[in-house]
């Protein structure tokens, strides 16, 4: 049963706010501020316009059921949907607030064990202690009121997702800045640097927004994308950022998003120095 009031949680404080529009969907609120919205009767909806430009990523970049690490549980939207997307799939969402993981279960339809597991842990903890090639897809999605924990945008941390991913894996971020996009900017170099020499020349980098925030009109949430390399002397297949089925996904949605890569992403990145 949903609570109807608000909840207190390890971190502060946990409100389930019904859509008064929509009586199957509701907002997770932490501390105030939306951390997930879902569909209690459609996995497969998403709302933030993030999330669905992340899961335009893995739709256009993998096939088959998916090895998923999410750094920031909330309400595991994503998780949710890639379950019902991806049959088979294995999934671990991390999350610091052990009280909260414990009412999410409870409160929400979440696929059980070994399908999703739910852990209670600081994100960069679970980063580090991961498995070399154990995931195909790191999300981090980790926030501190409207930051991201300074220990997950360092070039360690980027490196550590790199690490748990197999070759061709994907780390997608969530990152909020406002302009002139400094953070994002140097968030990039970082990624730059932790995913090997050319990832931006060989279009294994990327950034995705909705064309105001990229133009820098206003706040707002960008995606970052990052795939592995092959190790040396080894083939895999390495997922197409710049290729145009990603681009047509990115375009179709409610609201259309726009890729940066290659050359164009550099002339973004610019001098930006990583963190």
């Amino acid at each position: 049963m949903l609570p109807v009031d608000t909840v207190p949680i390890d971190t502060g404080t946990a409100e389930v706010i019904p859509d008064l529009d929509h009586s199957r969907r509701v907002t997770l609120q932490v501390n105030g501020v939306p951390s997930s919205y879902l569909d209690l009767g459609d996995p497969g909806f998403l709302a933030f316009e993030y999330m669905q430009q992340m899961d335009a990523v893995v739709a256009a970049c993998t096939t088959g059921p998916l090895r998923a690490l999410h750094l920031g549980a909330g309400g595991c939207t994503l998780a949710r949907c890639w379950d019902a997307a991806r049959p088979g799939s294995r999934q671990l969402a991390v999350d610091i607030d052990a009280r909260l993981v414990t009412l999410v279960r409870q409160w929400f339809d979440l696929p059980r064990s070994p399908r999703l597991r739910l852990r209670a842990d600081e994100a960069g903890r679970s980063l580090t202690a991961a498995y070399p090639g154990s995931y195909d897809v790191v999300v981090r999605d980790v926030f501190a009121g409207a930051e991201t924990p300074k220990q997950l945008i360092t070039q360690e941390a980027a490196s550590a997702a790199a690490n748990a991913l197999s070759p061709g894996g994907l780390y997608l971020v969530n990152c909020a800045d406002r302009p002139p996009l400094a953070h994002v900017r140097r968030e990039l170099a970082t990624l730059a640097l932790a995913f090997g020499p050319g990832a931006a020349a060989e279009q294994r980098l990327a950034l995705i927004a909705e064309p105001g925030i990229l133009k820098g009109r206003r706040y707002g949430n960008l995606v970052l994308a990052a795939t592995c390399p092959s190790p040396a002397g080894q083939e895999a297949d390495i997922p197409d950022l710049a290729g145009p089925a990603l681009a047509r996904r990115l375009r179709a949605l409610p609201v259309p998003a726009q890729i940066l890569t290659g050359e164009d992403l550099a002339r973004f990145i610019g001098t930006a120095k990583p963190y």
